[in-house]
């Protein structure tokens, strides 16, 4: 049986906000930027609320329709600012973000920059930027469906995909849907690691096809 997948809209926003914060309670990642579990689940929120906010502004969501799993993606076009224009926003941004969800924590600050620094600029591509399942059905091949439903559209267009895993486990499967480890770990002070990853399109669009998605 297929799995129904439908882009989520504004009125999804609680149900997006509230599946990523239970899938990535445990998540490595999440456990570095939020040290200590009773306040990582008073405060995780926040940030899964603030990553949520900027896609349904800048991106796509796509979820499953009985809202078991969703995926959030932007279309990434092939940079063109300067690189000080280019570092001045993204470390403005980083620090927009540490203010919106939880100011005294740099970690929030560093983790957004470190991500924007690390993430490739000179080809367009869509960025899978957060997949999450909800634990009690994790493993049935949801958190596959959602991103090959992108991946085939990708293929058609002849657009590239990156993503960053937080898990060697997670790199097995992402390695299965085409994507490739880069070559360089992203690795947080004192904390976990982080494997970009990139897959080239199984295709090339005929010319003058258009390219990106949203």
């Amino acid at each position: 049986m297929g799995v129904g997948i439908r882009a989520a809209g504004e009125d999804d926003r609680e149900l997006v906000v509230r599946l990523l914060d239970g899938a990535f309670q445990d998540d490595p990642v999440s456990a570095w930027v939020f040290p200590g579990e009773e306040y990582r689940r008073a405060t995780h929120r926040r940030l899964m609320a603030a990553f949520t906010d900027v896609v349904l502004a800048e991106g796509w969501i796509d979820v499953t329709e009985d809202g078991s799993a969703c995926a959030l993606w932007l279309s990434v076009p092939a940079g063109d600012a300067s690189e000080d224009a280019a570092g001045s926003d993204e470390a403005d941004e980083a620090v927009r973000m540490r203010e919106a969800v939880d100011p005294a924590n740099r970690r929030v600050e560093e983790i957004t920059r470190l991500m924007t620094e690390s993430h490739p600029a000179d080809r367009a591509h869509a960025y899978l930027w957060m997949i999450g399942v909800v634990p009690g059905r994790q493993g049935e091949g949801l958190g596959g469906a959602l991103i090959q439903h992108v991946l085939d559209r990708c293929d058609r267009e002849g657009l590239s995909a990156y993503l960053e895993a937080s898990s060697e486990r997670s790199t097995r499967l992402y390695e299965r849907l085409g994507f490739a480890f880069t070559g360089r770990t992203l690795d947080l002070p004192d904390g976990p690691r982080m494997w970009p990853m990139w897959r080239e399109p199984a295709t090339r669009p005929a010319s003058g096809s258009p390219m990106g998605l949203r």
